[in-house]
């Protein structure tokens, strides 16, 4: 794993002041990441080739947001498979079903990440030499990421004609830029937005304990010139109750059959509250995160993390007690009925979802 410090100014820039966080190196043999646990104060970027360190990026965080997971895993399969030494197919094939399992197993609860490797893995075909199938797993990869641009844009699109503007928008964790190839979900509509000349007032919690919202979603909004506050997520009720907040858009990891939504811990109460305030909530996905084999949120595996992200992590000393008990699971489900709408790069999708979420995928 090699590290490179650089400024904002990347060969790929797509929304203003803002790199690419997921591509191809160069020479096209190495995963680039923008490693987003240094960020705000460092801009660093990971060249990784090795399985084990692109599961180790995908476990840390250091790529994040379930489309930049599935598209970092697709390049990071590819690159891995180009070190494998295999020169018979059946072993290639077999060594990259087994890698692609392996870099499964980092997260459980993004679907893109499972839908980019199965996705990559069907590319192969026995029939083929092993650099036929290289050649494959290049193109496949690349498709990937440019439809995941494609997706977030077309988000950004839908998004946009919900709202005014000027408008004031509370947001959860970080479904922008960072979190994609390029533009985001839930920050899609305001970097649009932007480029037409329209402005916002954005409030982003802090979303403990990992802080993407204080650490990533305001450094990204900041570079894009949008009016940006911080707040710590118990203020979420304050700001809607003093009129701050026309609209909240989130992100989403994995949306199920029914509408049920899993996002970063504390997103079910903020649609509990919105509902409450008579704001609209909704969730920005493209329909890769759709996973209509989960009928509903009950049926989604929820990630535990480890204590020290609430105890140790961003403190210069232990925050708890010796050997108390720590619960930290690292997203929540969002009941279907506190949606509002989803907005998708396919349409924005209103109740009844099971069937009109099944429409998106052709099977009703």
């Amino acid at each position: 794993m090699s590290m490179e410090n650089k400024n904002c100014s990347h060969e790929h820039q797509g929304v203003r002041g803002l790199p690419d966080t997921v591509a191809f190196s160069p020479d096209g043999r190495a995963l680039r990441i923008l490693d987003q646990t240094k960020l705000p104060g460092e801009t660093v970027y990971l060249d990784l080739t090795e399985p084990g360190e692109i599961y180790e990026a995908i476990k840390s965080l250091r790529v994040r947001g379930a489309p930049a997971i599935g598209v970092a895993a697709a390049i990071g399969l590819y690159c891995a498979a180009l070190r494998f030494g295999e020169t018979d197919t059946d072993r290639f094939i077999a060594k990259l079903r087994e890698t692609a399992d392996y870099l499964n197993s980092s997260r459980p609860t993004a679907v893109n990440l499972s839908w980019a490797l199965n996705t990559m893995t069907e590319a192969v075909d026995p029939a083929l030499s092993v650099e036929d199938n290289l050649a494959r797993l290049r193109a496949k990869a690349e498709e990937l990421r440019d439809a995941d641009i494609a997706a977030c844009r077309a988000i950004g699109e839908y998004g946009l004609t919900l709202l005014c503007d000027g408008a004031g928008i509370l947001t959860h964790c970080n479904a922008g830029h960072l979190a994609t190839t390029r533009y985001g979900t839930a920050l899609a509509p305001i970097h649009v937005g932007r480029e037409r000349g329209m402005n916002f007032r954005v409030f982003c919690d802090e979303t403990r304990p990992l802080l993407q919202g204080a650490r990533l979603s305001a450094y990204e909004l900041c570079a894009n010139g949008v009016n940006t506050t911080v707040i710590c997520d118990n203020m979420a009720s304050q700001v809607m109750k003093n009129g701050w907040i026309d609209a909240v858009i989130v992100g989403a990891d994995r949306i199920a059959a029914n509408g049920d939504t899993a996002n970063k811990i504390g997103t079910s109460g903020l649609a509990i509250l919105a509902k409450h305030y008579g704001i609209p909530f909704y969730v920005a996905a493209p329909y890769s995160t759709i996973d209509l084999s989960t009928k509903c949120g009950d049926d989604i595996v929820i990630e535990q993390r480890s204590p020290d992200e609430v105890s140790e992590l961003w403190y210069e000393k232990r925050m708890t007690p010796e050997g108390v008990s720590v619960y930290n699971p690292a997203f929540d489900v969002t009941p279907a009925e506190h949606i509002t709408a989803f907005i998708t790069d396919r349409g924005i999708v209103r109740p009844p979802y099971t069937e009109k979420l099944a429409r998106l995928f052709g099977e009703v």
